[in-house]
């Protein structure tokens, strides 16, 4: 799961934005769920965005870059956390 979690991320921030919300949102993963609270974010659709990051241990307002946001979900799925 991780494996995939962490390619959804790589294609995030390769702006393939379709590819990487369809890892995340086919899985109950917290850190799926901070995934497309991030994809949400990047698209401009606060509200769902909100609506995933409620599913974590994160918060919308916790980066101001979407894309250090992913780089950081990146690190955490590379280190196992």
């Amino acid at each position: 799961m991780r494996q995939s979690l962490l390619q959804a991320v790589e294609l995030a921030l390769n702006d393939d934005w379709d590819a990487a919300h369809e890892i995340a949102q086919d899985s109950n993963d917290v850190v799926a769920h901070w995934i497309h609270a991030v994809l949400h974010k990047i698209e401009g659709d606060e509200w769902n965005s909100r609506y995933w990051y409620r599913r974590t241990p994160h918060e919308y307002e916790e980066y101001a870059d979407p894309k250090a946001e992913l780089r950081a979900i990146a690190a955490a799925l590379k280190g196992g956390n």
